[in-house]
């Protein structure tokens, strides 16, 4: 190990990252598209602790404390990268971003790990390393990106990364259900082959959802529609489904986000139509502890903040 460089010793103000919520996929888009909103994770790097990770806010109790935190293990991900032994610090992280509901906590957690981790090294990182590396370690490059760079993102089969704005007359609402779903489970079911027409489908309304979210073109609840991956995920989540197809017959836009169970409308901007969503979300749905969440696009992706 003698190619590595010394340990670092974390030394003056704590240092702070904040990293936005994602939904991937965006109906059609599967794995290849993603957007940011603001529902941030916060990670604090302090002076060592009794815990390597201290867990605030949603999933704290159910979160790894030590070094099997995703958030720890980016962290040290870097450090080894860059060579250097990771410093003997602890981790504060306040998330409200909620585990296993397809809104991108883990692409979050391992963003904010590497992005500590190369601020209290002082080693350069570019948003292009961030994503290869939590792609690799994660899985998921469409959260990845959307996650570093904010805004609406599409990525390559070349592993290039496309960003767009999103129409600020576009709001984004996300209703999350009380079941959770972990994304390998979700990911189990799918389909290995999927019919031609039903693939060339998927093609024209991934293009009609990507330009009507930049604002270049109407936004439908008939362009957002999946024909790959949504059916059968939406078999097992009856919650998710009754919200889906409530929302579109009632004209909002609404798809699952990233693996779900959490659903994404997209309205226009206004409190009219965030209360047509609740409406819906009364009527449709049995389980008394979904959340409506009204939110609003990320443009600025991950960046650090001031600690406090």
């Amino acid at each position: 190990m003698t190619d590595r460089g010394p340990a670092v010793e974390l030394e003056g103000d704590e240092v702070g990252v904040a990293v936005p919520a994602t939904s991937a996929n965006l109906g059609a888009g599967f794995d290849s598209v993603a957007v940011a909103l603001d529902i941030p994770l916060i990670a604090v790097v302090t002076a060592q602790q009794e815990r390597r990770i201290i867990a605030e806010g949603e999933g704290a109790d159910d979160l790894p404390s030590g070094d099997d935190n995703l958030v720890w293990q980016a962290f040290g991900a870097w450090c080894d990268q860059v060579g250097h032994e990771p410093p003997e610090v602890s981790i504060t992280v306040r998330s409200q971003i909620p585990l296993q509901r397809g809104m991108g906590s883990s692409a979050a957690a391992a963003v904010a790990g590497v992005m500590l981790a190369a601020a209290v090294t002082s080693t350069a990182v570019t948003r292009r390393q961030i994503i290869d590396l939590v792609s690799g370690m994660e899985g998921h490059r469409d959260n990845a990106a959307a996650a570093v760079l904010g805004g609406l993102v599409v990525c390559t089969d070349d592993g290039e990364v496309a960003r767009v704005t999103p129409s600020p007359a576009l709001r984004p609402i996300i209703i999350i259900p009380s079941d959770r779903v972990p994304t390998s489970e979700a990911r189990a079911i799918l389909p290995t082959q999927v019919p031609l027409d039903l693939a060339a489908a998927n093609a024209a309304s991934i293009t009609s959802t990507v330009l009507g979210l930049a604002g270049q073109g109407p936004l439908r609840a008939s362009s957002m529609v999946d024909r790959l991956h949504e059916p059968t995920r939406l078999d097992v989540m009856p919650t998710s489904r009754a919200l889906i197809e409530g929302l579109r017959a009632a004209g909002v836009p609404a798809v699952l986000s990233g693996a779900g169970p959490a659903v994404l409308a997209v309205v226009q901007a206004g409190e009219e139509a965030t209360g047509r969503v609740r409406d819906v979300v009364g009527d449709v749905t049995s389980d008394s502890a979904s959340r409506v969440v009204p939110t609003s696009w990320d443009l600025a992706g991950a960046e650090r903040c001031p600690p406090a």
